[in-house]
């Protein structure tokens, strides 16, 4: 069993305050992941880390920048946070490692992500749990870019075969128009007038780019909120399931 979890950036911080962790919600997703059987990616998102640096220099999945002082601005918030939530998971008994996308990925022209995957397996293969996240990648003809944690979810999930991907956020499920949960997505228009952009500094989509991109996968993917993670870790279905 292979599971690709993604922690939402709104999740694991206080989104509207630059570089605040939110540590009681932090120590509750380290103790679920936990229990998670077999093997484990964990991948995270910027919240008030890097999404607040990102926004500051006007750099986005479309918008690059040739600034190193941007980049080193943007990748440094995102190691500390790494840093941070590899340390959350050890604390909870998790084999966690820390792995960099800027030196692990890149984009083509054309914006096509390419992402090494390799060691990620190697890891997983000896037991560890890799712990990546958002960060700048260079793409060519542009500088550097970000790449979003959903990006790599679906990068990872294929590469590693995945039986069943998550992504815990601050909702519990994808709303339809009338702020109900649903239970099932199929196809983007299924959704297009109710999923919308994240409310805080978010330069990687929001829900819309969540249900764009998990749609993609071939595993079973779901949206849920921290409530709703240790069922997911229990193998239920919760939240929204996509695809």
């Amino acid at each position: 069993m292979t599971t690709v979890l993604k922690l939402g950036g709104s999740v694991i911080t206080e989104k509207d305050r630059p570089e605040a962790i939110d540590r009681s919600a932090l120590e509750r997703a380290a103790a679920s992941i936990a229990t998670i059987p077999g093997r484990v990616v964990v991948v995270h998102g910027g919240g008030s880390f890097g999404h607040h640096h990102a926004a500051t220099h006007g750099v986005s999945t479309t918008d690059g920048t040739r600034d190193a002082d941007a980049v080193r601005g943007i990748h440094g918030a995102m190691k500390r946070l790494n840093e941070v939530v590899v340390d959350a998971l050890a604390d909870a008994g998790v084999e966690a490692v820390p792995v960099h996308p800027f030196s692990a990925a890149s984009r083509s022209a054309d914006g096509a992500l390419r992402l090494e995957t390799h060691p990620e397996a190697a890891m997983l293969d000896e037991a560890f749990v890799p712990v990546l996240h958002g960060d700048t990648v260079v793409q060519t003809g542009a500088g550097a870019t970000i790449v979003s944690g959903d990006e790599l979810v679906v990068e990872l999930s294929a590469a590693m075969d995945a039986d069943r991907v998550g992504v815990c956020s601050a909702v519990p499920g994808v709303y339809d128009v009338d702020g109900n949960v649903l239970d099932r997505i199929e196809a983007f228009d299924d959704v297009a007038d109710a999923v919308g952009e994240s409310n805080a500094t978010d330069v990687t989509g929001g829900m819309a780019g969540k249900v764009r991109e998990l749609l993609s996968l071939d595993a079973p993917a779901y949206v849920f909120d921290i409530d709703g993670l240790d069922a997911f870790a229990r193998g239920e279905d919760v939240g929204t399931r996509i695809g």
